[in-house]
């Protein structure tokens, strides 16, 4: 799961950036409107958690944009604007949590598995190919019941493969899906990570393949 954060405190950014990639989730911060405004234009995130009080405006619109580029998108908001006037208004305009600050990140990890749970239009919830069960809700993979365990950017390489199986699937989405603006990325990188996944996959029985389209991307299909 790619997640924006859009806060312009440094230390709650980290501290909420940190808590993240422990649950295995690429995350992107921005400290205003306008970075916030850039990364949504360049990438397609799952989640988003906003700041009210930024240096150039209100979190609050940056909904509508997350909205017309990937519909359905959960959104929590995070603030210290608490007052019950501003936590209806965050509702209203569309948020599907609102967080009062200062808040435990247990917390703020059990509401955005709360939104996670909710029905989405756009994705399945589980996906089967082969002998793999995917589940877009949980984030785990698993192969006649048992969990595959696996790092999170081959996870993610996995599940924007499956959600688009039996397709092919262009390398700057590959990217996209599984690594931050700020993540150091070389040529081979993604190929790196999508031959672990081969092996893992080929190893635990999976009965998929992931096949290389030469200078496009890749697919994954079931084994014949």
């Amino acid at each position: 799961m790619r997640v924006l954060i859009v806060e312009d405190e440094p230390w709650l950014a980290e501290t909420l950036r940190s808590a993240l990639v422990r649950e295995r989730m690429i995350v992107d911060l921005a400290d205003h409107l306008a970075a916030a405004h850039e990364a949504i234009a360049m990438a397609s995130f799952d989640l988003a958690l906003l700041d009210r009080t930024l240096p150039d405006g209100d979190g609050l619109s940056l909904i509508e944009a997350l909205r017309a580029k990937t519909p359905g998108i959960p959104v929590i908001i995070l603030s210290a604007r608490g007052d019950i006037s501003d936590r209806i208004l965050g509702l209203d305009e569309g948020a599907d949590d609102y967080l009062m600050k200062p808040f435990a990140i247990d917390e703020m990890l059990a509401r955005i598995r709360a939104v996670r749970r909710r029905p989405a239009d756009v994705v399945d919830e589980e996906v089967h190919a082969g002998k793999l069960v995917f589940s877009a809700t949980n984030d785990e993979a698993s192969i006649n019941g048992v969990l595959l365990k696996l790092p999170r950017r081959e996870l993610r390489v996995l599940a924007a493969l499956l959600q688009r199986r039996g397709r092919t699937v262009l390398r700057e989405s590959l990217e996209q899906a599984v690594f931050g603006f700020d993540d150091a990325v070389q040529s081979n990188t993604l190929d790196s990570h999508i031959s672990r996944l081969r092996r893992r996959l080929s190893d635990a029985g999976a009965l998929i393949e992931i096949h290389p389209i030469r200078g496009v991307g890749y697919l994954l299909r079931e084994a014949p």
